[in-house]
């Protein structure tokens, strides 16, 4: 109980230092020379990423490899903050990654497009099967069951170690270059600690995925 506790505090804590830094640095700076999209733009257009686009999106800040689209939050596109312009500045890292083909991150779709269909026998066990299960009370089914969900958490861990590599390439060797040349020296420890931020989100995907293994197999011990 104690270590499900830790881990659990474990996994609050970055997503409240991640909220903390990006809205820290989210204050509009009238004295920046370009807001998130001319910023966006310009790199793409200097770094040359041939058929890559910058556009809003609700679902998230994210760089789409299939669509070639590096896709932001409507309000990080017209705002001139150093959160704005570090995060797209992130997700073009993205780009550049998959211009370069860089391994790391073809693995990540890789594993991502090929253990889809184990993702989706799981949740449809999670929403559909196990509550079918739980009211018949035909238990037999329920360590397959739950076997198939920790197969699927276990899966999503690994992506998840695979992506922070991913996600601290974007961050210090595409992105932060690119920030100490295009933005003012005073800016740029914010800049850095904003682009650290970006990488740990996926940090707490690890941390959530471990407490549901824990805590499922702690159910499947238990279950004879």
């Amino acid at each position: 109980m104690i270590f499900l506790i830790v881990l659990f505090s474990i996994s609050i804590l970055p997503v409240v230092w991640i909220n903390y830094v990006f809205k820290k640095n989210d204050e509009v700076l009238p004295n920046m020379p370009f807001n998130g999209i001319q910023f966006g733009n310009q790199l793409i257009k200097e770094l040359e990423l041939k058929d890559v686009c910058l556009e809003k999106t609700l679902i998230g800040d994210h760089y789409d490899l299939d669509q070639r689209k590096v896709k932001v939050g409507e309000d990080r596109l017209r705002k001139k903050s150093l959160t704005s312009i570090s995060i797209i500045c992130h997700e073009i890292g993205h780009a550049i990654q998959h211009a370069e083909n860089y391994t790391p991150l073809i693995t990540r779709t890789k594993l991502v497009k090929n253990t889809l269909w184990i993702n989706k026998i799981a949740f449809a066990v999670i929403y559909i099967g196990l509550p079918i299960i739980f009211a018949t009370g035909y238990l037999p089914l329920i360590k397959v069951c739950i076997l198939l969900i920790l197969l699927s958490l276990f899966i999503g861990v690994v992506i998840h170690l695979v992506t922070l590599e991913v996600e601290f390439d974007a961050s210090f060797n595409k992105a932060m270059p690119i920030i100490k040349k295009k933005i003012p020296a005073v800016y740029h420890d914010s800049c850095r600690s904003i682009l650290r931020a970006a990488a740990f989100t996926y940090v707490v995907g690890v941390f959530k995925n471990l407490i549901s293994l824990r805590m499922i197999w702690a159910v499947l011990s238990r279950i004879r």
